[in-house]
């Protein structure tokens, strides 16, 4: 009996897989494991993003640890039951609920043209669904993995878990998709400034905006109620995204409910965000070779979609300036990518070290806000299309 205990005790280990000791399972998880770690380091060393690196690392770290915590086989242990807020659709509208009651949509109303780049900036969206279809994934993989161009982790996480739920393999192309989205988000800062100085002059750098019109309340109220009608009723697949974004917003704009804009923009926010993180984390363990090529394949492919992304936003700005006389400053194309409000911040750096007197954030919060926009309706029109 003593030696059946200990027996016992041994095979419950975190070395061990369902009893057994399998090499190529463990060293998956030990490379799983390192990962959580780096991420975790560049949130709390880096800054990276560290509302959402923390949780995604600490439950990928966790999982890989006791795999028993997230068990799809007996759907049971805990991250299994926080996962089912991804799986039923519940948690990435909550966080559009808090992004919509912390966005200002003045600078895209004063300067309308910002559409046009935030537009731009989802061209990474679907090169990157090519690039995925050529590598060999399914077309319903390939539209998950190309949202990561739009470098918004809510929407890459509701998107990819819409088209693979059920598939084979599905729970760990979502968790990839989501882990390098995220990723990704966090490490702007690093990867937009040597694309954005590699396409752009120090002459266009430094040419300065005038500031856009005043936007009235009234139109600040009415924006969310047409875009919610309009877009709604063309790609009503994004519903759920939009209808949650605008009416944070209008909540906000309203001026009459400063609770809901409060709990919708913190209290929400933030205990969603460490659900989300958890989940999402949890779900990253790999069992076999197959599944380390694709989250090779998927890392890849998200650095070819943020860079596309990036320089498109960039390339329709340098044309926007050449047809307004030099009035935009082609930099804020960057900001199209949804990555709200890094990118933006990133845009008025570089303007910042080009000249101190160049503010650039809120022109370039109007393309950034607009790529949030765009994200969503690119999400609805691939579910459209392939879901």
């Amino acid at each position: 009996m003593l030696g059946d205990l200990i027996k016992n005790f041994i095979n419950q280990m975190g070395f061990f897989t369902e009893g057994s000791f399998e090499l190529l399972p463990f060293l998956l998880r030990l490379v799983m494991i390192l990962v959580a770690c780096v991420l975790i380091y560049l949130a709390i060393a880096k800054g990276f993003e560290p509302y959402l690196l923390i949780p995604i690392g600490i439950g990928m770290l966790l999982v890989n640890l006791a795999p028993g915590l997230y068990n799809v086989e007996h759907q049971e242990g805990l991250f299994y039951q926080f996962h089912q807020g991804i799986s039923l659709e519940i948690f990435p509208p909550l966080i559009f609920l808090g992004i919509g009651a912390t966005t200002d949509f003045g600078p895209l109303l004063s300067r309308p043209s910002s559409l046009l780049l935030g537009a731009a900036a989802q061209f990474g969206i679907f090169l990157t669904f090519f690039g995925a279809f050529f590598l060999g994934f399914n077309a319903l993989e390939a539209a998950a993995i190309g949202i990561i161009g739009g470098a918004d982790g809510p929407t890459a996480i509701f998107l990819s878990n819409k088209m693979l739920a059920g598939a084979d393999g599905g729970e760990m192309l979502c968790a990839s998709i989501a882990v390098v989205a995220y990723s990704y988000m966090a490490l702007v800062p690093v990867i937009q400034p040597p694309i954005i100085k590699w396409l752009t002059t120090k002459e266009e750098r430094q040419i300065k905006m005038v500031q856009a019109r005043e936007v009235s309340k009234r139109e600040k109220i009415l924006f969310p109620i047409v875009v919610m009608i309009v877009v709604i009723m063309l790609i009503p697949s994004c519903a759920a995204l939009i209808g949650m974004l605008m009416l944070g917003n209008l909540i906000k704009e309203s001026g009459v409910v400063p609770n809901l804009v409060d709990a919708a923009a913190k209290t929400i926010m933030y205990a969603v965000t460490i659900l989300l993180g958890l989940s999402v984390g949890a779900t990253a363990i790999l069992t076999d070779g197959a599944q380390a090529a694709n989250f090779v394949y998927i890392l890849l492919l998200g650095m070819l979609a943020f860079s596309a992304a990036t320089a498109a936003g960039v390339l329709v700005g340098k044309l926007m300036c050449k047809l307004t006389g030099g009035k935009v400053n082609p930099m804020i194309g960057a900001a199209g990518v949804s990555a709200v409000p890094m990118a933006a911040r990133v845009v008025h750096k570089i303007g910042m070290e080009e000249d101190k007197s160049n503010y650039l954030l809120m022109h370039a919060m109007g393309p950034n806000v607009a790529g949030v926009i765009g994200s969503a309706v690119a999400a609805g029109l691939l579910l459209s299309i392939f879901g």
